[in-house]
């Protein structure tokens, strides 16, 4: 009898081999239309203390308002209603100091905070993509590393023998806001490559006479929903690092309230034995053994 995974497989749509793909393999978007901007990243981590196998999650967020002001607030917990204990803005006085550390205490762990991001370059959205690094110890273990720069800090600052916690990326959420068309990395698992992901809404101007919603992976089509004002929420599942992923969309608001409206677009991990989709699930799972991701793309088609 065949396992649950070859079973999901056969009706996924893969994108580890180009014969794979159900679609074209053709491009997905007129490279004379540049990608809608990121507002904010947010990437929740789950640490795992070697020592006493303690763990804590620690949610860190980067924005940019349209000031072009850069943000970063680091959160430990699960409660998302708890006020971020280090934030840090380029329109506060803290920012001036690009350069620092803070210590604090949650969930009876004692938190040390180092950061530098006084050279930190960013591209168009929020994030810095190198010349920075942001650390995170947890009761005297590395616990979070970030930056191109972090592995000489933790050089200067550290001993070697000093304990170094297991760290999984569970989430990440982005908002976006421009045109129809959206473009961002997804590593699915530790082990895993990162793909690069894009999504685009086709319409009238594209000499089609009803919008389709195109999904590549690695510039390969994974889905494509034609009149999508009808099939507004869907999901499909493709198959990536032999992971069974659930693709979900909802477009709804994109043309029932298209003044604020924003569309939703989640990647989610899962094991073959687990035939739920992820709408019976909760973000984070209480079997902590269990690590899966999951990608969130809020789109507005407004700033």
């Amino acid at each position: 009898m065949r396992d649950i995974v070859s079973c999901f497989s056969e009706n996924a749509v893969s994108v580890s081999h180009p014969s794979c793909s159900s679609y074209a393999n053709t491009a997905c978007v007129n490279p004379s239309l540049a990608p809608s901007v990121q507002n904010s990243v947010t990437c929740v981590y789950k640490i795992t203390l070697s020592t006493t196998q303690k763990q804590i999650l620690i949610t860190v967020t980067w924005c940019k308002n349209q000031n072009s002001s850069q943000g970063l607030s680091i959160n430990f917990g699960d409660d998302p209603s708890t006020p971020p204990p280090f934030r840090l803005n380029t329109n506060s006085r803290l920012f001036r100091k690009k350069k620092g550390s803070k210590t604090m205490e949650s969930d009876n762990s004692n938190i040390e905070v180092f950061w530098d991001l006084s050279n930190a370059k960013y591209n168009t959205g929020p994030e810095p993509v190198d010349g920075f690094y942001v650390l995170v110890m947890v009761d005297s273990e590395i616990g979070l590393i970030l930056g191109d720069m972090a592995e000489e800090a933790l050089t200067k600052k550290f001993k070697t023998h000093t304990c170094v916690a297991k760290v999984s990326l569970i989430s990440r959420r982005e908002h976006c806001s421009g045109n129809t068309v959206y473009s961002t990395k997804a590593q699915f698992c530790d082990t895993g490559i990162v793909h690069d992901i894009l999504i685009k809404c086709s319409g009238e101007n594209d000499g089609l006479r009803s919008p389709v919603l195109s999904v590549c992976i690695d510039k390969k089509t994974v889905i494509r929903v034609k009149r999508l004002q009808w099939n507004f929420r869907g999901n499909q599942i493709i198959f990536v690092d032999n992971l069974l992923v659930d693709l979900m969309w909802d477009v709804h608001d994109w043309f029932f309230s298209p003044a604020s409206g924003y569309a939703v677009f989640m990647f989610r991990t899962r094991s073959g034995m687990d035939s739920r989709l992820w709408l019976e699930e909760k973000l984070v799972q209480k079997d902590q053994d269990s690590v899966e991701f999951s990608l969130l793309i809020y789109a507005c088609k407004n700033p």
